[in-house]
């Protein structure tokens, strides 16, 4: 199971029913504002200055969100990438998730030097570890061990660490 904090839905509806006892809607409208021009923001530095400073996201150095990216508007604040990671074309970050009987929570922790491939979706509760790469397309429901590379839906293990670092020497030579 992922890392999540587990909440149940109270009463007959399901969890989405009660989303503001969640979260602010105020929270909810400026976060969605913010993500809505930085999707569409063409400068890399602007992108991580409006997640660093309006959705108190944590941002490493050099790191790069590729247009259209979209990060949890519920709750950003769970979210890290490290640095010179990039997060592909319209790939979705989610740190919530509500289901009919219970709603979740959980930190999203991107490393250093990672690549998520375009139109991938990570879910609440998640580490990639850094030097890891996920394919595009990608359904990321589990963790990514550092220097893997990884995709589909749901996400494997293509390449474990060692066998990239024997196809890199291989390559090389």
């Amino acid at each position: 199971m992922r890392r999540t904090e587990r909440y149940p839905s109270k009463g007959d509806a399901n969890s989405l029913w009660h989303i503001y006892r969640t979260v602010s809607i105020f929270k909810v409208a400026k976060n969605f504002l913010v993500i809505q021009i930085a999707r569409y923001t063409p400068f890399v530095s602007w992108k991580n200055v409006l997640y660093r400073l309006f959705l108190r996201m944590k941002v490493g150095k050099n790191t790069a969100f590729a247009l259209m990216v979209v990060p949890d508007v519920m709750f950003p604040e769970r979210i890290s990438v490290g640095e010179n990671s990039i997060i592909g074309f319209n790939s979705t970050i989610l740190a919530h998730e509500y289901l009919i009987d219970e709603y979740r929570i959980g930190d999203v922790e991107i490393g250093s030097h990672v690549l998520i491939g375009a139109n991938t979706t990570i879910l609440p509760g998640i580490t990639i570890g850094d030097g890891a790469i996920v394919s595009a397309a990608s359904l990321v429901n589990r963790d990514i061990p550092a220097g893997c590379f990884a995709g589909g839906n749901p996400v494997r293990i293509i390449y474990t660490a060692e066998e990239m670092k024997l196809r890199a020497t291989k390559d090389s030579k």
